[in-house]
């Protein structure tokens, strides 16, 4: 059986070095981080975790609350937040919240508040408007947040990349452009809806309420939302989605009723899950930079565990515009 000093030996670093990258990795250079864990595969050395946890008085666990587990835009910044984990020493344990039920939500607070867990990651948006459902005692990071987060988070400028986008489908000649969104009281929908009204404001349109459909975020609610707009008299000539789940359940209500997209109708959405890509059309879209959310959430999070200072409390990332083939000019009506 291989032991610490075997793994000092391949890595060519000092014991102390090796036993620091073992119990507090956030004190190892990432370059000598990387050679003790190559080493540590080479020789196959399995470290004592139980005897590391029990003389730091650390579980090396931290729980990810995520609102939903089965969309994918949150499994693509999980495992950002589990890679960077993993090299820091540290577990994940994924906490389904079922769209933030707080009893839910409170019995992995008592994990950490019990010392099962270290820190929580939450992936649920939640602004300061909502009240604190985490204690302030309790060490925790936002990520892929909303604007007046209460809390350290990461996220992108929400309202900004709506309004991009809309102002894109504006370039195209679309007047009459529709939204599916979250539903009212999401922080992300609130901020969403705002970028989508300002544009609208800033070249002159009128924001008309029959244009709104409330989804919830799933395939499912974008595929019956679209029925709203089939139904109009006029239907708008344009739908931005508040995520790629319900653009692409609409696009497929919009085929079954006959229209084309995007000849008739253009449709855009918002996060680029890898589906993005693949639907048919292939959907014009706002791409999140979910594997550096992931990794910057953690690595705020061992900052505030280990009671350092954060440059900053909040970080926002920016987001990339992508144009595929569900958007096209606008089609003149008679």
């Amino acid at each position: 059986m291989s032991s610490i000093r075997d793994v000092a030996r391949e890595a060519g670093v000092s014991v102390a070095t090796v036993s620091r990258a073992l119990s507090s990795p956030e004190k190892v250079s990432p370059a000598s981080l990387a050679k003790v864990q190559t080493a540590i595969d080479k020789v196959g050395y399995s470290p004592n975790m139980l005897a590391r946890n029990f003389r730091s008085a650390r579980s090396y666990t931290i729980v990810v609350l995520v609102p939903d587990i089965t969309n994918p835009f949150y499994s693509q910044v999980i495992r950002s937040i589990e890679d960077r984990a993993q090299q820091k020493g540290y577990a994940v344990l994924l906490g389904d919240t079922r769209r933030g039920e707080a009893e839910r939500e409170q019995e992995y607070v008592r994990r950490v508040e019990t010392r099962l867990a270290d820190g929580i990651i939450q992936l649920r948006p939640h602004s300061e408007k909502q009240g604190h459902t985490i204690p302030n005692s309790v060490a925790c990071v936002h990520a892929a947040g909303c604007e007046l987060t209460y809390g350290p988070s990461i996220r992108i400028d929400n309202r900004g990349a709506s309004k991009n986008m809309v102002d894109y489908l504006i370039s195209l000649g679309h007047k009459r452009i529709g939204v599916i969104s979250g539903l009212k009281d999401n922080p992300h929908a609130i901020d969403r809806m705002a970028g989508y009204k300002e544009s609208l404001a800033e070249a002159g349109l009128p924001f008309e309420k029959e244009l709104v459909a409330e989804g919830d975020f799933t395939m499912w609610s974008g595929l019956n939302c679209a029925h709203q707009f089939c139904n109009l008299a006029n239907p708008p000539t344009a739908i931005f989605c508040m995520n790629d789940e319900m653009a692409i359940g609409a696009i497929q209500t919009l085929k079954s009723q006959g229209f084309r997209v995007p000849e008739d109708i253009s449709v855009t959405g918002f996060d680029d899950i890898p589906y993005a890509r693949y639907c048919d059309p292939a959907l014009t879209t706002i791409a999140q930079p979910t594997e550096e959310m992931g990794k910057m959430a953690m690595d705020m999070l061992l900052r505030v565990i280990n009671s350092e200072p954060l440059a900053q409390r909040e970080s926002v990332l920016p987001s990339e515009f992508i144009i595929r083939k569900s958007t096209g000019p606008a089609k003149q009506r008679g």
